[in-house]
């Protein structure tokens, strides 16, 4: 079944949550997130080399916007793992689901009882996640992984947008990994860049490639799967980043923040569900 590509999504996503974490103690985020960008589009420049695949598209519009959204959530993820527990960043950054609801909802489509009350335990679960397990110095970073979970859900309708117009999975990659490599380089422009020594270098590049799979894994895993199926799989990122928190860092969230994360899941994927039915 085409959507369990989205557990091995999961699982590459984590481990790129876990080299972000780490490489954040000697590289800033506008860094770390252009490595990530770089490391990936070179990486898919060579599979569509070696695949033939052609880079011409009718639909470069949708692939701008795409990126650029893509970039602006990538990079506020980013500095939500630099700041916050893993699993709890990873949290806030999968309220995609329910923003995505919310953005149908405004382009016309009718909110069921079903639909409210998924956003409503959203609503809960994120005051749950947020209020026991963050420090007042960490809101900031709650603050913006929340953020990155509302511009996530535009690129994924992108995302969603491009597959249903039969544009390949590597296309979509490839074209998202160099815009944000261009975002990201104005970026540095303005900024400070510290040339890895061999650990951070490392880490950067196990950003990059992990991100680079995980993202082909979840982009055929929405084309080419259920799509609610795997929006519920999505979710095993969490448990994947809860246990490397714990693993690396010795991450332990309190039993009311479990509860958040559990009402946000249910609610990802009830708003999910409810987004596609009709009427």
């Amino acid at each position: 079944m085409q959507s369990l590509w989205m557990i091995v999504a999961s699982f590459l996503f984590a481990c790129m949550g876990v080299c972000v974490k780490l490489a954040a103690a000697t590289h800033s985020v506008a860094e770390i997130t252009f490595w990530r960008s770089f490391v990936a589009l070179l990486l898919l420049f060579v599979l569509v080399r070696v695949r033939g695949v052609t880079l011409a598209t009718p639909h470069w519009r949708w692939h701008l916007t795409r990126g650029v959204v893509g970039y602006t959530a990538l990079f506020g993820y980013f500095y939500a793992i630099a700041l916050l527990p893993l699993a709890t960043a990873v949290t806030l950054n999968y309220t995609s689901a329910i923003f995505l609801a919310l953005y149908l909802a405004l382009t016309g489509l009718r909110l069921r009882p079903g639909m409210l009350l998924a956003l409503a335990l959203g609503l809960l679960g994120v005051a749950l996640l947020l209020r026991p397990s963050l420090h007042p110095e960490q809101l900031w970073g709650g603050v913006i992984g929340l953020a990155s979970g509302a511009v996530a859900a535009m690129a994924y309708f992108s995302v969603r947008e491009l597959g249903r117009r039969g544009e390949s999975e590597v296309r979509t990659v490839f074209y998202f990994s160099l815009v944000a490599t261009l975002c990201s380089l104005l970026w540095l422009l303005f900024s400070d860049m510290h040339l890895p020594d061999l650990r951070s270098g490392l880490l950067l590049l196990g950003v990059g490639v992990f991100a680079a799979l995980a993202q082909l894994a979840m982009t055929r895993a929405y084309v080419r799967g259920k799509t609610l199926v795997s929006a519920a799989l999505a979710y095993s990122t969490v448990i994947f980043s809860s246990l490397a928190g714990l693993l690396f860092w010795g991450e332990t969230l309190p039993s009311s923040a479990w509860a958040g994360i559990v009402l946000i899941i249910l609610s990802g994927v009830g708003a999910t569900h409810f987004s596609r039915a009709k009427g």
